[in-house]
């Protein structure tokens, strides 16, 4: 082998004639050498793996340690696995004559110099942003397509004028790679989102390699790639802040389950794992908020002022009588003054804690004044002099006011321990505590709001996370774990019991003082210590169970559709908000999301949140845009549509069809447009179910409403009653807008136009 050339940017060559090669078999020549480096890497991490797992320790701290590396070197290895497919996709020639491989993983040689260089490393950067204007450098970028183990293609960019290369195409366009970018987007959708690592552009290099500090808002209409520049800057994250980030993760928040399911796989294709995919619905654990609601009353439940409505339910829930109260203690009776409740919740407020934490302090105030009067009662001295009952006496007094039936209901309506099922079922459930903790609804929000019963929808989730904060834990978690651990003592106990009873009893008495036993080398607690079984749950299991669980980064897809409700609960899992949110406000569906930045996130934000704006339409085509465009201009006449970087030459086509012959002409039409791939049917929230039953079990259709089908994508898209679309909803417009984005090749239209549609010129019309 003859190496030409120094540092970091090395220049392989493997015989004299490699250059001879045309540029498939050379570069066939590298990408045998970085699998072969591949498989070398991975069997030395499955060894050092075998060999932990083997290894034999009793110490617990040991153990702990040990199982820390085992999990190290499976993340490890399921990053070596994840670039099996792809694994280097791009080359870069400098002016001195180096060349640089770009892959999803770096790999070393056998002496630990670079073969192969991680996308996400600084030296790989050019290769995303460098153009003949500015070409950092370099003067050919080279774009390798691999199938499995072999380079089925290879095309070049020339960015250095003044030389020629032979074969080398000229810059086009401002699209790094158009070629290989136009390819990608006019492949067939697979049904879940494929990584762009091998097609992203400068515009959202630019986003991806933003710093990690601060809360980064991006702004792009449909197609320009939000959803995969948010996901690849996550495993840019965690590649550059590692330590930072792998303790306490990344939380994607996404619109809906099936966008989740779409794209689940992106991240781990990148291998990285320590992230974890959410809907607003699943951020409160133990809890599955799946109950259907209407818009308005989501609408109220996300407003900002509900914080106020749930601290003043918990205030409320801190009760003082307005008279005085009797209480009878074994036939005696006690009588309390209002004061007394007063100055004891004054006291226990004082102390600044959470509502369940403050509650044993207002309790014991409260019973120190019971017991007292109690003693003074009962231990008077008939003679005149002073208190009959010594400590001993009070603390039986104490124990038995405690222990009195009344006193525990008495306390328990003065300052219950709840949770924040507890008290929003109450409060939905009656329209006094309504009235009283939300007084700045009118009786309409109010009565939206009331309702009986503990099954939860997605907008009751942030309004629980609130109670949550506010009330503080209830200790019923830290009971279960004390009865855990008590019983596994118990075992242990009975573990050395057994060991010291089963010994051999066939010993002198002299003998017996130097014969140990399992009692004499260790107790209950520490042999139970020891056998606790270790936490190999992920970070993303870890943190699903734990409500307080903070994390390092934060992502909102769609972000636009969170309500201020929502965001706070968002801004609680992250506080040192460092957050990236991609959304277009022009796309709004939700009663309660924003129409402008300003307007969703100063609440919680304020002005702390800069904005980078997106303008290319990598999705969809110009033919398609050229309608949405009406749309978009009646839902924000300043607004400007991405400007779509290919053209189909397919016009989308409209059928005039009546409301009845709609789903089955939607059932017929969806199995023609299978022949083009993946295909997305979108109508109206009441018609859905009919349109479902026409189109059956058809393979490679999915039949949504707008709302679900937000950050989804499809080679043909059906949209089936505009109409209904545009009426349904009090943002009816935005809708017909997400709907009629959503494919990457043919949009098809059922039913009557809305008159912001009749474009014929814009129509292939059917009949």
């Amino acid at each position: 082998m003859k190496e030409i050339g120094s540092g970091n940017l090395r220049r392989i060559v493997y015989h004299e004639g490699l250059e001879l090669l045309n540029p498939v078999e050379a570069e066939q020549v590298y990408l045998t050498t970085f699998y072969t480096a591949l498989d070398r890497e991975r069997e030395r991490t499955e060894s050092r793996r075998g060999d932990e797992q083997i290894a034999g320790t009793r110490n617990a701290q040991a153990l702990h340690q040990r199982d820390g590396r085992i999990r190290d070197l499976n993340a490890r290895l399921s990053r070596l696995n994840s670039a099996e497919e792809g694994l280097c996709f791009g080359r870069l020639d400098d002016e001195s004559g180096e060349v640089l491989h770009i892959g999803r993983i770096g790999l070393h040689d056998e002496d630990y110099e670079p073969l192969l260089v991680d996308w996400r490393a600084p030296v790989a950067r050019p290769f995303y942003i460098a153009t003949a204007v500015a070409n950092h450098g370099i003067v050919r970028r080279r774009h390798i397509q691999t199938r499995l183990r072999q380079v089925v293609d290879v095309q070049d960019e020339q960015l250095d004028l003044d030389r020629t290369a032979d074969g080398a195409s000229q810059p086009g366009g401002g699209v790094v790679g158009e070629a290989v970018l136009l390819n990608a987007l006019e492949a067939r959708r697979t049904g879940t989102m494929e990584s762009i690592v091998r097609t992203i552009q400068a515009d959202q290099d630019r986003i991806i390699r933003s710093d990690l500090a601060g809360v980064l808002v991006v702004q792009g209409g449909p197609g320009t790639g939000k959803t995969a520049i948010a996901l690849h800057r996550a495993a840019f994250l965690l590649y550059t802040h590692r330590e930072q980030l792998e303790k306490r993760g990344i939380l994607v928040v996404g619109p809906n389950p099936t966008f989740l399911k779409f794209i689940g796989q992106v991240l781990p294709s990148l291998g990285e794992d320590g992230v974890r995919l959410v809907t607003i619905a699943e951020l409160y654990p133990g809890l599955t908020a799946n109950r259907p609601e209407p818009a308005e009353v989501s609408e109220v439940k996300g407003r900002a002022v509900m914080a106020e409505a749930i601290e003043t339910a918990v205030a409320d829930r801190q009760w003082v009588p307005a008279g005085p109260l009797e209480l009878t203690v074994d036939r005696t009776v006690l009588r309390l003054d209002p004061s007394l409740f007063e100055d004891a919740r004054a006291r226990a407020r004082a102390r600044r804690l959470t509502h369940n934490q403050a509650r044993p302090f207002f309790l014991k105030d409260i019973i120190d004044a019971l017991t007292g009067q109690y003693a003074d009662i009962i231990g008077e001295d008939p003679l005149g002099g002073e208190n009959l009952l010594d400590d001993y006496d009070l603390q039986e007094l104490r124990a038995e006011v405690e222990a009195e039936p009344a006193v525990v209901a008495l306390l328990d309506r003065l300052w219950p321990l709840l949770t924040p099922e507890d008290l929003l079922v109450d409060l939905y459930g009656d329209e006094d505590r309504l009235a009283s903790a939300a007084p700045q609804l009118s009786p309409l929000d109010r009565e939206h709001l009331l309702r009986y019963g503990d099954d939860w929808s997605q907008a009751d989730v942030p309004l629980l996370d609130e109670a949550a904060e506010l009330l503080g834990d209830d200790g019923r978690d830290r009971a279960r774990e004390r009865a855990e651990r008590a019983r596994a003592i118990a075992y242990a106990q009975g573990s050395l019991d057994v060991l010291s009873g089963s010994g051999s009893t066939d010993y002198d008495e002299d003998d017996e003082a130097e014969i140990l036993s399992a009692k004499d080398i260790l107790d209950a607690e520490t042999l139970a210590a020891r056998y606790e079984a270790g936490d190999d749950r992920t970070l993303a299991e870890r943190a699903a169970v734990d409500r307080r669980w903070t994390y390092g980064h934060v992502i909102v897809d769609e972000a636009q559709e969170l309500s201020p409700m929502a965001w706070r609960a968002i801004a609680r899992r992250c506080p040192l908000r460092s957050m990236t949110l991609v959304g277009d406000v022009a796309q709004t569906g939700a009663a309660g999301g924003g129409t402008s930045w300003e307007q969703a996130l100063a609440p919680t934000f304020g002005d702390r949140w800069r904005l980078a704006e997106l303008t290319l339409n990598y999705r969809t085509p110009a033919e398609v845009m050229e309608l949405a465009a009406h749309v978009l201009s009646e839902v924000d006449p300043t607004a400007e549509p991405p400007r779509s970087v290919r053209s189909t030459g397919v016009k989308p086509w409209h059928v005039e069809v009546p409301a009845a012959e709609q789903a089955a002409y939607a059932g017929k039409a969806a199995g023609a447009e299978v022949q083009h791939g993946q295909v997305g049917v979108i109508t109206s929230r009441h018609r859905l179910e009919i349109v479902q039953e026409a189109i059956g079990g058809l393979a490679d259709v999915t039949v949504l409403t707008v709302a679900g089908a937000k950050g989804l994508e499809f080679d043909s898209v059906l949209v089936v009653d505009p109409e209904g679309i545009l009426v349904e909803s009090p943002r009816g417009l935005r809708d017909l807008y997400v709907a009629l984005t959503r494919c990457t090749q043919r949009l098809g239209v059922i039913g009557p136009l809305p008159d912001v549609l009749r474009d014929s010129d814009a129509w292939e019309i059917r009949s």
